[in-house]
């Protein structure tokens, strides 16, 4: 699934469910996976660990097909900031990384200048 969501894709979220800290993350990415149920941890089958996920209101329907339910999962890889400060995101971030403080229900969350870790003179001039 694409990790480039719009607030349309997540209109039937009514929690998101921390399995870390978000305060201690710079960035989280997210994506939309197909999930049995909708509530409870989903099953994670990508490299790096699930911090978060989210839970859907009674009104989301299954896909017709599959009858999956698209949740959002957070998670981190092995070579993100959180394990590997030096590594290739020393400074910015994956398109799909989002600083996991500006998460909430039916709202993507936002790149900041945390979650991107721009430089001061980028970060002043708003690029």
């Amino acid at each position: 699934m694409s990790s480039l969501l719009n607030e349309s894709d997540l209109c039937h979220e009514n929690a998101v469910v921390w399995l870390e800290n978000p305060d201690e993350l710079d960035y989280v990415r997210q994506a939309l996976d197909k999930a049995p149920r909708r509530r409870g941890k989903p099953r994670y089958e990508r490299d790096g660990r699930m911090v978060g996920y989210t839970e859907l209101d009674a009104e989301a329907e299954a896909d017709p097909d599959s009858g999956l339910q698209l949740r959002r999962v957070f998670f981190l890889l092995p070579h993100d900031r959180d394990t590997t400060p030096d590594g290739p995101y020393q400074q910015g971030a994956p398109g799909e990384a989002v600083d996991p403080r500006t998460i909430e229900p039916r709202r993507v969350g936002d790149k900041t200048s945390r979650s991107q870790r721009r430089t001061t003179a980028i970060a002043a001039t708003g690029n």
